[in-house]
C-alpha cells in the first residue's frame, strides 16, 4: 500500500510521517525547512525499539513487601500489572503520602523536554494534577541555564537575556563589525528546539552575518564551535577562564581609556567599586592582560588587540548556556554584561551583549513576541522548591539547611518522586551520588516511553506514548510557526497519553472533572489554540480559526516590522524605561548581593578559582579537563539508540575527542576503547583523536545511556559512556546553586581489558504473576 503522509512535528522539526499498514516507516522533514536536522530519520526505529516500555510494571520488591527506602532499585526485576491495578497502587500510594507527610513529601519538580507538544508537555500535566491535588514540591530554574538566569535578574532585572526575546539577527547582520562568541555558536544545538521548529534557519542568518564582512572570534574549546564558513578566529583559553580573560579585556579598555564613562555614569551603577577591583587598588592585584595570560593561556598581546578591536567598533558578546555551568558560573555571565557596558553598546542595534545564541534553534531570530498555546498548571499551593540541580542533596538531607538567591531555606524530607517527562540520570552530575540518593525515597514512580536509566530505578513504570501517537500542537517563544501534530499511529503496546493516566488517577483521587474539564483530546487542543488566538489578535496578529489551521498543519505568526533590540528603549529613556533592579540601572555591583555575604558569590564581577580545574592541585592526577556538551547526534539522552547517535558510536560506546598530543602521550589511537576515571567514578568510551580540540581538555557529550556492568551497584563501570559518572555535583554558589558540570577533572587510559558488552538499549527483566 501506498504510504500516507500525516503532518507532524518534533523537537527536531515539523515532520512528515509517512504511514503504511498502520505503522510508521519513514520520518522525512517538511519541504519548507531549508537545513532540516538528519536526527529525524531516526524516529520511527525510536517509536517501535525493543526498549519501549510496553505495559505498567512494579518493582518486585515494592509490590511485594510495599513502599519504603530500598538498595534494590536498578537491580530487581519488574512485574507486569493490569492498568486497573497500576492505577490503584499509585492513586493509593499518592494518598498515604499526602495523609501521613503532606503534600510537601511529594516531589513532582520533574524535569526534561518531553514532548514538543503544548497540551501533552508531560512536565506540565503532572504540575497541572498535583497543583489540583494540593500541591507538590517543585523545582526552580533549569539544568541549561540556572545560574545565568538568577545572576541577570539581579544584575539587569529579567532573565529574558538569557532565553530571550534576544536582539535579533537582523539587527546583528545589519549593524554589527564584530561578533566575539564566547562558547562559540555550535549549529549542533540549533537543530532542537523546545517546542519544535518549522525552519532551521541558524545557518542562513550566519552566512549573511559573515556576506555583511562581520568578523568573528570563536572563544572556545572546539573549533567547531564556530562554522567553517564564518572563517572564525579560534581562541582556546584554559577551561572555566572566561572571567579571567574578560577581566584582560576590561583592565586594557580602562588603562587605554578606551572605556565608555558616559555610559556607564548614566546606565549603571557600582562601576567606581568594580574598577577599585579590576585596577588592584583593592586587593593589590591589576587584573592586567599579562595577570590574565597567566591564568587563561592566551597571549597577552592578543588580549590587548582584542579589547582594542571590541572598542573600535561596533560589537555583539555573544555567551552560550555552557559558560555558566560551571563552578561559579555567575561570573561569566556578569563579567559579560560589565564588558559589553564598558563599550557603551548596550541598547544599541547590532550590539551589547547576548546569551543563548547557537543554544536552540530560534534564538535571535526575527518573531512578535506574542504568546503560543499552552496547557494551564494553576497554582502550587504548597509553594515549596529546590534548586533543580540540588535533587541529589535534597533526598541525602531532609531537613538540611541551604540558601538560594538571599534565602535561608531547608529541604523537604521527600518521600514520594513523581518524575514525567524527564530523565535525571542523564541530566544530572555525579551517577554514583545519585544513586545513594535514590535509595532513599519511600516510591519513585515514572511515565515512560522507553528504558531509561532512570526508568529502569523506579519502582512504578507506566508506558507513556510518543509524539506520533497522540494530536498536539507544537509551538515554541521562538518560532514563528503554530504547528499541527497530527496523530500518525495507534500507541505501541498499551502506551497511554500523559493526560489519559492522570486522568485516571483524578478519577480516584476524586477531582477527575478539575483535571480535565470535560474536554477531549481534540476539545483541550481547539480550546487551547482559540485562547491563544484572542491573546494575540490584542498584538493585532490574526491567526485562522481552528478547522482552518489543522486542516493546513500550521500557522503562521507574521514578522515583525523592524529588528528588536533588547534593552533599546532602557537606553532611549533610562528615566521611562528603567530597569526591574533596585537602582533601576545595570548593577556591576550589587548591593543586594552585599547583603547576602556569600563567600563564593561576591557584589561584583570576580575571578574566582573553580573547585576544579587545570590550574588546580588535583590536575597532578587527574590533567585533563573534561567537557561534556550537548550532543551532535541526538537531544540530550533522546534518540541515543537509534539513527545518527547509534552509528556514531565507536565499539558501541560513545565518543570521546581528545587531542594527538594528549593521545600520543597516553599510546591512545583513534578507535581505541578508553577508560575516563577520577575520584567519582569510571566510564568506558570510544576515542577520535582530533587536533580540534584544545590540549589539556577530552570531550563527552551528555546523553549516552547510563549501563553499568552491575546495575544498581553504586561505583560500577559504567560501560557506555555517560559522562556523569564523573561531573562534580556542587552548587555554582550560594546564590544560584546551578550545576557545576563543565567543572571536572579526569585521566584517560587504553582499556586493554575483555570489553563488556553494552546493554543499555535491552529491556530489564519483566515477569507475570497472578494477583
Amino acid at each position: 500500500m501506498t504510504a500516507m503522509p500525516v503532518k507532524t512535528s518534533s523537537h527536531w522539526g515539523a515532520v512528515r510521517a509517512e504511514v503504511r499498514d498502520g505503522r510508521l516507516v519513514a520520518a522525512r522533514p517538511a519541504e519548507s525547512d531549508p537545513e532540516p536536522s538528519p536526527m529525524l530519520g531516526g524516529l520511527p526505529q525510536a517509536l517501535y525499539a525493543d526498549n519501549r516500555v510496553r505495559e505498567p510494571v512494579i518493582r518486585e520488591g515494592w509490590l511485594d513487601r510495599g513502599p519504603g527506602p530500598s538498595e534494590a532499585r536498578g537491580r530487581e526485576r519488574f512485574v507486569a500489572v493490569p492498568w486497573d491495578t497500576a492505577f490503584d497502587r499509585v492513586a493509593g500510594e499518592i494518598e498515604r503520602i499526602k495523609r501521613a507527610h503532606g503534600n510537601e513529601a511529594i516531589f513532582a519538580g520533574s524535569y526534561g523536554w518531553g514532548s514538543a507538544g503544548k497540551f501533552h508537555h508531560a512536565n506540565f500535566q503532572l504540575y497541572r494534577f498535583f497543583n489540583l491535588y494540593g500541591g507538590f514540591t517543585s523545582k526552580w530554574d533549569s539544568y541549561s541555564f540556572a545560574a545565568g538566569s538568577v545572576i541577570m535578574k539581579r544584575v539587569l532585572g529579567t532573565s529574558d537575556i538569557v532565553v530571550g526575546p534576544q536582539t535579533t539577527w537582523p539587527s546583528i547582520v545589519g549593524n554589527a563589525r564584530l561578533v566575539v562568541m564566547f562558547g562559540g555558536l555550535p549549529l549542533k544545538n540549533t537543530q532542537v528546539e523546545h517546542g519544535g521548529v518549522a525552519k532551521h534557519l541558524a545557518s542562513y542568518w550566519l552566512r549573511r552575518a559573515k556576506k555583511a564582512g562581520i568578523e568573528f572570534v570563536n572563544i572556545s574549546l572546539m573549533a567547531d564551535d564556530a562554522p567553517d564558513f564564518l572563517g572564525a578566529t579560534w581562541l582556546a583559553p584554559r577551561p572555566n577562564t572566561d572571567t579571567a580573560l574578560m577581566l584582560g579585556l576590561a583592565h586594557t579598555l580602562v588603562a587605554e581609556d578606551l572605556h565608555d564613562q558616559a555610559f556607564l555614569d548614566r546606565y549603571c551603577v557600582g562601576f567606581d567599586r568594580f574598577k577599585a577591583y579590576l585596577m588592584g587598588e583593592s586587593d593589590g592585584q591589576p587584573k592586567t592582560a599579562e595577570w590574565a595570560s597567566a591564568i587563561t593561556h592566551i597571549d597577552a598581546d592578543v588580549i590587548k588587540g582584542l579589547a582594542r578591536r571590541m572598542a573600535s567598533t561596533r560589537t555583539m558578546i555573544t555567551m552560550t548556556w555552557s559558560l555558566q555551568r560551571g563552578d561559579h558560573g555567575e561570573q561569566p555571565y556578569w563579567m559579560a554584561v560589565t564588558l559589553a557596558a564598558m563599550l557603551g553598546q548596550i541598547g544599541l542595534p547590532g550590539g551589547g551583549v547576548g546569551f543563548g545564541y547557537g543554544c536552540e534553534a530560534g534564538i535571535g531570530m526575527p518573531r512578535r513576541d506574542v504568546p503560543v498555546p499552552t496547557l494551564p498548571i494553576g497554582k502550587n499551593p504548597t509553594r515549596t522548591a529546590i534548586p533543580v540541580a540540588r535533587i541529589t542533596d535534597a533526598l541525602l538531607n531532609p531537613g538540611g539547611a541551604f540558601t538560594y538567591d538571599g534565602r535561608d531555606l531547608v529541604y523537604p524530607d521527600i518521600r514520594l518522586v513523581y518524575w514525567c517527562g524527564g530523565n535525571p540520570f542523564h541530566h544530572h552530575q555525579d551517577i554514583n551520588r545519585l544513586l545513594r540518593a535514590w535509595q532513599k525515597p519511600d516510591t519513585i514512580i515514572f511515565h515512560e516511553p522507553w528504558w531509561t536509566a532512570a526508568a529502569r530505578h523506579a519502582d512504578i513504570v507506566l508506558p507513556a506514548t510518543t509524539t506520533f501517537e497522540r494530536n498536539d500542537i507544537g509551538a515554541s517563544s521562538h518560532d514563528r510557526f503554530i504547528l499541527a501534530m497530527t496523530k500518525a499511529v495507534e500507541p505501541v503496546g498499551a502506551a497511554r497519553n500523559d493526560h489519559d493516566i492522570f486522568s485516571g488517577l483524578a478519577k480516584r483521587l476524586g477531582f477527575a472533572s478539575q483535571f480535565s474539564e470535560g474536554r477531549s483530546e481534540m476539545e483541550w487542543l481547539r480550546h487551547l489554540y482559540e485562547v491563544s488566538r484572542q491573546q494575540v489578535a490584542a498584538a493585532e496578529v490574526s491567526l485562522p480559526d481552528f478547522e482552518t489551521f489543522w486542516e493546513a498543519g500550521s500557522a503562521e505568526i507574521p514578522e515583525p516590522e523592524s529588528p528588536y533590540v533588547i534593552f533599546e528603549d532602557f537606553r532611549r529613556d533610562p528615566a521611562s524605561h528603567p530597569l526591574k533592579t533596585p537602582s533601576g540601572k545595570i548593577e556591576i555591583f550589587s548591593e543586594t548581593i552585599a547583603s547576602f555575604g556569600y563567600d563564593d558569590c561576591p557584589p561584583h564581577p570576580t575571578w574566582l578559582e573553580p573547585a576544579e580545574w587545570l590550574g588546580s592541585g588535583i590536575s597532578a592526577r587527574y590533567p585533563l579537563h573534561l567537557l561534556s556538551n550537548q550532543p551532535r547526534t541526538r537531544l540530550h539522552g533522546q534518540l541515543d539508540g537509534n539513527g545518527v547517535s547509534l552509528e556514531s558510536k565507536i565499539a558501541g560506546r560513545e565518543p570521546v575527542w581528545i587531542h594527538p598530543i594528549d593521545a600520543a602521550a597516553r599510546g591512545i589511537e583513534d578507535g581505541d576503547v578508553v577508560r575516563l576515571f577520577n575520584d567519582r567514578g569510571a566510564t568506558l568510551a570510544g576515542a577520535v583523536v582530533t587536533d580540534t580540540i584544545r590540549p589539556g581538555v577530552v570531550q563527552l557529550s551528555t546523553g549516552a545511556t547510563f549501563d553499568p556492568l552491575e546495575a544498581g551497584t553504586i561505583g560500577a563501570l559504567d560501560k557506555h559512556g555517560n559522562p556523569n559518572m564523573l561531573t562534580l555535583d556542587k552548587g555554582t554558589s550560594k546564590l544560584a546553586q546551578g550545576p557545576s558540570a563543565h567543572s571536572a577533572l579526569v585521566e584517560v587510559e587504553r582499556y586493554d581489558g575483555v570489553l563488556p558488552a553494552v546493554t543499555a538499549f535491552t529491556p530489564p527483566v519483566i515477569v507475570r504473576k497472578a494477583r
